[in-house]
């Protein structure tokens, strides 16, 4: 962590907090600054009670001692020998500077004698020991409890600590307007004022319903853009010499001082198999750099994504889940909660996803933003019980401790309003917390973002193609189309899907979109939209695995027995592409008959002839292919990427 960002850390304890943690870092620093080549000047024990009760509650002094240079070693935190001490000499000048400009001019003395001088640090800490022969056997007990959570918590805590300083940058002007400046504001805020128009005269809003705001279908139009036009996934980097695909992983390097700059601690190190070069690809922290590469893993997505929702105005929420995976939470104002965003899922307010869908085992969830840290796991899973009995790495009462430390921190700093409206809100939170969801009828699917074999490597494919998945690799939302007020007065029914901007567009009511192929089908069937990058292309296909190579389809149904209007005239158009041998064939079925045609059949608008009719499906079934890849020889609406047009489209004239 940079230095700068430790000192605002350490600038928002209260003055004695401060004073009191940063007279033993100085101790510390100066023990080894003064006896450079005595080893027991750079050990100091995490147990010890000092660093325990002084250093550790204190935001940013754990951050000091890494930047100094002492690194994680057991129970211990060791300064390597061959450590440079320019570093420490710097953290130690920078607190000297940051006390005299409270006015405290005097700077500790080093300590001396004794087996572990960072030991005692010349406090007299005995009074908070109790000696053993005073120490009864429950005492004991507990001390040896605590003991064993001295190491994890004091790393928990550093992550947290991390956290709520990296989140600080998205409230950068510069960077915000620099994120402004990218995202095409004015044509997203024209959608969502849209789709609230027609939500608002459907036949299906009801008073019931949340009380949705064009702020909510911003998000919504946000989240789309950012996945389907702004940020690319990166399983391996092109090749930087040939720009092939064909580069593997052969381990990491060490960043240089230009990757350091923008947050670089890991770079992968990649060889082509076609030109025999290197490509490094730098895993970049810092947000402002990755509205640049616009590339990345999850981490690099949810990094970018929450800058750019603070950029328009949102309250969000950088979210952690210690089980490997990031995202974000927006606060809807309208609603009056958070909801769960996954940029790379292009998915929102599906918080049971990562439980029920990718058959994560959840432990510690916690989301942080420039006003908080905040516990959120219980929004995310189904048994509580069963998270609780995971959660090992911190006893539950400290973490409550360190949480409530920082709310009261963060509150001092706020206006009387803001400390009320906060209040209300986490109230708000924890009693929602306090009701166990269900994942019943939600139809979570496993992780779609990634190669197959990555995200097989992770158990995260759910009930998808691969190992352990569900034979018959049910997907699909269970939706049925039917007419809205608009549709049978113009009788008239149009909807089409753009697999480019996967996005449906239905041409009532001015044209209302949603955003997902799965959020329109009936039932799919062992299919994934999937992003050629090299060719630019995108389409829908067979999941890369055994099952879904020979057992592949999609349904749409339609639905129209609400009303005395039936189907005059259907014509539909349902582009496909197929390769050596695969095939695509086409049905659409009524309650009586069902017409077969081969995918060829359909590239443009063709008539179907199931007039007088209600009720109707269109299923496409993929099968065929040669080898490894027959998978890809099946392609559904396959599309350049920034194409405009629908190659999936259904017109009917009602009577």
């Amino acid at each position: 962590m940079a230095l700068d960002s430790i000192q605002q850390l350490l600038s928002e304890n209260s003055k004695d907090s401060f004073l009191e943690a940063s007279e033993i870092l100085l101790k510390f620093a100066s023990n080894v600054l003064k006896n450079p080549n005595d080893p027991k000047y750079r050990k100091i024990r995490v147990g010890n009670p000092v660093v325990q009760t002084k250093l550790l509650p204190v935001s940013g002094a754990l951050e000091c001692l890494f930047e100094m240079g002492f690194l994680e070693d057991g129970d211990f935190l060791t300064m390597p020998a061959t450590s440079r001490l320019n570093r420490m000499q710097h953290v130690y000048d920078e607190l000297v500077k940051q006390r005299q400009r409270l006015g405290v001019n005097s700077t500790p003395l080093e300590t001396s004698g004794g087996e572990e001088p960072n030991e005692r640090v010349g406090m007299n800490t005995t009074a908070s020991v109790p000696s053993k022969t005073t120490c009864s056997r429950s005492q004991a007990s507990q001390a040896s409890s605590n003991n064993s959570f001295q190491v994890s918590e004091a790393v928990f805590l550093n992550k947290i600590q991390t956290n709520l300083s990296h989140v600080l940058l998205y409230e950068d002007a510069n960077l915000q307007r620099k994120a402004r400046e990218i995202i095409p504001l004015s044509n997203l805020q024209t959608e969502a004022d849209k789709q609230l128009k027609t939500l608002q005269h459907s036949s299906n809003h009801s008073a019931q319903q949340p009380p949705y705001d064009a702020q909510d279908f911003l998000l919504l139009a946000l989240l789309n853009w950012f996945k389907t036009s702004f940020f690319r996934w990166v399983d391996a980097p092109q090749c930087d010499a040939c720009s092939a695909n064909t580069t593997s992983l052969l381990g990491g390097v060490t960043p240089s001082p230009a990757e350091q700059i923008w947050g670089a601690a890991r770079v992968e190190n990649y060889r082509c198999s076609s030109c025999n070069q290197l490509t490094r690809f730098p895993r970049y922290n810092h947000p402002g750099k990755l509205l640049e590469t616009r590339r990345g893993r999850c981490g690099e997505w949810a990094n970018c994504f929450t800058l750019c929702c603070r950029a328009v105005g949102f309250e969000a929420r950088y979210v952690l889940d210690w089980t490997d995976h990031v995202w974000t939470e927006v606060y809807s104002r309208s609603q009056s909660r958070w909801m769960h965003c996954d940029a790379c899922e292009n998915i929102c307010d599906k918080p049971l996803l990562y439980e029920a869908g990718w058959k994560k085992k959840l432990t510690y969830v916690l989301a942080f933003s420039r006003d908080e840290v905040q516990d959120v796991t219980w929004r995310y899973t189904t048994n509580h019980e069963q998270v609780l009995a995971r959660r090992t790495e911190c006893r539950e009462h400290w973490l409550l401790q360190v949480i409530h430390q920082n709310w009261k921190r963060k509150l001092q700093a706020m206006s009387e309003e803001r400390r009320h409206e906060l209040t209300v809100r986490l109230v708000s939170e924890l009693v929602e917390f306090t009701i166990v969801r269900s994942a019943d009828g939600q139809n979570l699917s496993g992780r779609t973002s990634g190669s197959l074999a990555w995200r097989e490597s992770r158990g995260e494919v759910g009930a998808g193609a691969g190992a352990g998945a569900d034979p018959d690799g049910a997907q699909g939302s269970g939706f049925m189309f039917t007419l809205t007020e608009e549709e049978k007065k113009s009788e008239f029914f149009h909807v089409s899907y753009s697999c480019a901007g996967d996005v449906y567009h239905r041409a009532s009511s001015g044209g209302v979109q949603v955003a997902g192929w799965q959020s329109c089908v009936n039932e799919a069937r062992n299919l994934a939209r999937k992003e050629e990058r090299d060719w630019r292309m995108v389409y829908i296909a067979r999941q890369e695995g055994s099952a879904a190579v020979t057992a592949a389809s999609v349904s749409w149904k339609f639905d129209f027995t609400d009303t005395d209007l039936k189907i005059g005239r259907l014509q539909l158009k349902a582009q496909g592409a197929t390769f050596e041998n695969g095939v695509i064939n086409w049905q659409v079925c009524t309650d009586d008959e069902c017409l077969v045609f081969r995918g060829e059949e359909l590239h443009t608008l063709t008539d179907v002839n199931i007039k007088g009719s209600r009720i109707f499906s269109v299923t496409a079934r993929l099968s065929g292919g040669q080898g490894d890849v027959a998978w890809q020889h099946t392609q559904l609406f396959r599309q350049p990427m920034d194409a405009t047009d629908y190659p999936f489209e259904i017109k009917i004239n009602l009577v």
